[in-house]
């Protein structure tokens, strides 16, 4: 499949098969069983790799289908307001507000406008932009809608945790504590012990549309080396 394919059809269920080696793409399913084709990203030194998905570049159909599909695990834990991780994580966060009924969410940023406040943010880091320097910002204009609500924050790819560490760290300065973590891929479940560090049932938190391993290369392709502790769906 060509680079600029991926992420752009739901494929029926069954369409790709789920049996290893992994060769031109790793397949997930969402819950009504429809497939999409991500593609896998050797990491350095090619002995690893894991499956990648880039929410912001996914057809429309895609972001629609893992937006309807994290709205509905979200739905239970009755979110008052989605606040959404930059970068990729704001267009899925917007999306998942519109469809709990929600008539705006929460952008956090990493771009400080002039009127923000430098003890509404914290140092901010992930797998895919490691510079070092950046920070994570709340509008202060914002924790009206925050403060005494139930709080979903949502990113797109949960991986080493990182990402979400942060947002946590960031709204608990502010008094907030997320009734609910939402992200599209749980990319391994490395971020556990991050999230543990902090509160022992976050990890119990977390909602996703589908799960990814850590990959190994063998002959033929690439399998499933671990997918680390259970963690619910």
């Amino acid at each position: 499949m060509k680079p600029h394919a991926f992420w752009q059809d739901l494929h029926p269920a069954g369409s790709f098969s789920q049996t290893e080696p992994f060769v031109d793409g790793y397949p997930v399913a969402l819950r009504d069983g429809r497939q999409i084709l991500l593609p896998i990203r050797p990491l350095e030194g090619g002995r690893n790799a894991l499956a990648s998905l880039i929410v912001n570049q996914a057809s429309f159909a895609v972001e629609d289908a893992l937006a309807d599909d994290l709205a509905g695990k979200l739905a239970p834990f009755e979110p008052q307001i989605v606040v959404g991780l930059p970068t990729l994580g704001l267009t899925l966060a917007r999306s998942v507000a519109r469809r709990l009924g929600h008539t705006r969410y929460v952008p956090l940023g990493t771009s400080r406008k002039f009127w923000y406040e430098e003890t509404l943010s914290v140092p901010l880091a992930s797998i895919t932009s490691p510079q070092a320097g950046k920070r994570l910002y709340v509008d202060p204009r914002m924790l009206p809608l925050l403060q005494g609500s139930r709080v979903a924050l949502v990113d797109d790819v949960i991986s080493t945790g990182t990402s979400i560490v942060a947002g946590l760290k960031l709204l608990e300065s502010c008094d907030i504590d997320p009734v609910a973590i939402g992200a599209a891929m749980l990319q391994t479940r490395r971020s556990h012990e991050r999230l543990r560090a902090i509160r022992n049932d976050l990890p119990e938190r977390i909602r996703y549309v589908f799960e990814t391993p850590i990959l190994e290369a063998t002959g033929g392709g690439w399998i499933a080396a671990s997918s680390g502790e259970p963690a619910p769906v």
